[in-house]
């Protein structure tokens, strides 16, 4: 009887709801060189009303918090100070870095998050471009009244649709960490408009809100350290090159007119593998992807096998440019973010032990990429001849 007692004794480290601070996102700046957390914490009962009546008198869905130290768990524990439950972070889906955080480095950020047993290594992470994390996560928003789910909600659709953005895990970054042969990519919010309305309940009254949350651009990251920012179309190439792309629209010139004709990729698949020749690497990549032309500015005729090869080589040019640039871009800031140092080190161990050390600035800099695209279309769409 006494063993059972001792077996069935109950949850020693129990906590009830109503003890718990649940803290959605949590950012991370650098402030007279000492660290600040910002955490934003679920305000559970006005979430409900917040969700019908546009964040109004129930009250706001989240509140923000901030404290100051000298590592981030003492930070992290002076919060303690302003509120009134126990910090819970097994539900935090977001973590904001300040970009000035960024450029002194990310390393630190991410061994206190793994060494957090509460932290999911599925939050995603992103770093606050032009303004300071808390900043960021001080925007109310519409539709999404929870900014953090708001930022990851538009991080998932832009990914998917577009492709100039990266949805990025922890889990992803602490790997990259601690692995060689790739760095840290990942996307950047930005805040558009008016800072301080945006932390207003007004922001949220208004049918085009005053200030709203921008996915921007990907930040590039050397050895732990913030050191550029792609965008556009280079943004794009990153995601070409990690097999990210799920859905986006190529657009091309046809005989003289600019931006004639859109292609809208429906599917890519790329594959990236290595050789060594006389000591040296050389990196193969290979993208397929089929897709539906979706817009014909021009008088062309879609029932003519020729005109569709014709447009098919056009868009493999394209693209084959976008990728190329991109690739350039990174050597030049000696920065693997593609992982082609990854392929090496699975397919020549024994020779990545000799070529690991200096990787960046002596072999990806100067490193032989071979880029071959395949593109197939397969539908014109329901007018095979436009108006024109």
């Amino acid at each position: 009887m006494l063993v059972h007692m001792m077996l069935l004794s109950g949850c020693w480290s129990k906590k009830e709801l109503t003890e718990l601070a649940f803290v959605i996102g949590v950012g991370v700046d650098k402030k007279g060189g000492k660290y600040m957390i910002t955490l934003q914490v679920v305000n559970p009962g006005n979430i409900a009303g917040a969700t019908q009546r546009g964040g109004g008198s129930s009250g706001l869905p989240v509140t923000l918090y901030t404290s100051t130290g000298d590592t981030l768990v003492e930070a992290s524990r002076k919060a303690s100070k302003k509120i009134s439950r126990l910090t819970y972070y097994a539900h935090t889906n977001l973590i904001v870095i300040g970009e000035e955080m960024a450029s002194e480095g990310i390393k630190e950020v991410f061994d206190a998050i793994e060494r957090n047993p509460q932290f999911r290594t599925t939050a995603s992470v992103i770093v606050a471009r032009q303004c300071t994390a808390k900043e960021l996560l001080s925007v109310l928003t519409p539709i999404d009244k929870i900014p953090t789910n708001q930022m990851i909600k538009t991080l998932e659709l832009t990914e998917k649709v577009w492709g100039e953005n990266l949805n990025v895990h922890a889990g992803e970054v602490i790997e990259i960490l601690s692995l060689g042969g790739k760095e840290v990519v990942m996307s950047s919010f930005r805040i558009a408009r008016n800072k301080i309305i945006g932390e207003q309940q007004n922001n949220l009254r208004s049918i085009e809100p005053y200030t709203f949350l921008h996915a921007g651009e990907l930040a590039v990251f050397q050895k732990g350290k913030l050191i550029s920012w792609m965008s556009g179309k280079q943004a794009r190439g990153v995601l070409w090159l990690l097999n990210k792309i799920h859905q986006t629209a190529v657009t091309i010139d046809w005989q003289k007119t600019k931006e004639a004709i859109s292609y809208k990729v429906a599917r890519s698949k790329t594959k990236v593998t290595a050789k060594i020749n006389n000591g040296k690497p050389i990196i193969s990549v290979i993208i397929n992807m089929e897709g539906d032309i979706g817009e014909v500015l021009v008088a062309i005729d879609l029932t003519d096998p020729n005109n569709i090869s014709l447009l098919e080589k056009k868009l493999q040019q394209e693209i084959k440019k976008e990728v190329k640039n991109t690739i350039l871009y990174a050597q030049n800031e000696k920065s693997d973010i593609f992982g082609f140092g990854e392929v090496v080190h699975r397919l020549y161990p024994n020779e990545w032990k000799r070529l690991k050390k200096n990787w960046n600035e002596q072999y990806f800099s100067r490193l032989q990429v071979k880029v071959n695209i395949h593109v197939f279309i397969r539908r014109t769409g329901l007018r095979n001849k436009p108006y024109f």
